[in-house]
């Protein structure tokens, strides 16, 4: 990989370091790299060939401020678990990358609540579920998506074998309901 990924995380909600056992910050630092790097590797995608510096930024945040973001964004009137807010999606950022030497991939929202809901109806540590919406957004910001269900199996492959090197479960396989 020859870019190099800084990772700007600003934490909104204080249950985001008061109700976790683990250190978000540092998780998202560290997964950070371990997807980047993957991606770069094995799909050899042209934005991390580039020898530039990109910027992610991720907001640790709550239902209320996610609730909001996706009304206004997306037309959904309730909060969702995370929302990815990919530059690479606007032509603009494409006709200006060659006159720049860093540019900002975008932006992920995380909302607490949501992802902590969602982790206990999965029978799942919030940790775990952390790792996997972060490691989805990373890859929203680098251009994946699941419109489709050729693009899901792209990306979902993509996150269970990024998340299988951090020792995460496949979070697509299915469980029994206990």
């Amino acid at each position: 990989m020859k870019s190099k990924v800084i990772l700007n995380v600003v934490e909104e909600n204080p249950q985001w370091t008061e109700a976790v056992d683990f250190d978000a910050l540092k998780v998202a630092e560290e997964l950070k790299d371990l997807a980047f790097e993957y991606v770069a590797d094995v799909a050899k995608h042209a934005l991390l060939m580039k020898d530039m510096t990109y910027a992610v930024n991720v907001c640790l945040s709550d239902d209320a401020a996610v609730h909001k973001l996706n009304r206004e964004f997306r037309g959904m009137d309730k909060p969702t678990n995370v929302l990815s807010f990919a530059n690479i999606d606007d032509d603009e950022f494409w006709d200006a990358l060659d006159d720049m030497e860093d540019a900002e991939l975008g932006d992920i929202i995380l909302a607490f609540e949501t992802l902590q809901r969602e982790a206990e109806i999965k029978h799942i540590s919030v940790y775990a579920h952390y790792c996997h919406l972060l490691v989805h957004g990373f890859l929203h910001l680098l251009g994946f998506d699941h419109q489709d269900d050729k693009e899901a199996e792209e990306m979902e492959g993509l996150e269970t074998e990024i998340l299988a090197q951090f020792c995460i479960d496949d979070p697509y396989q299915e469980t029994e309901e206990a």
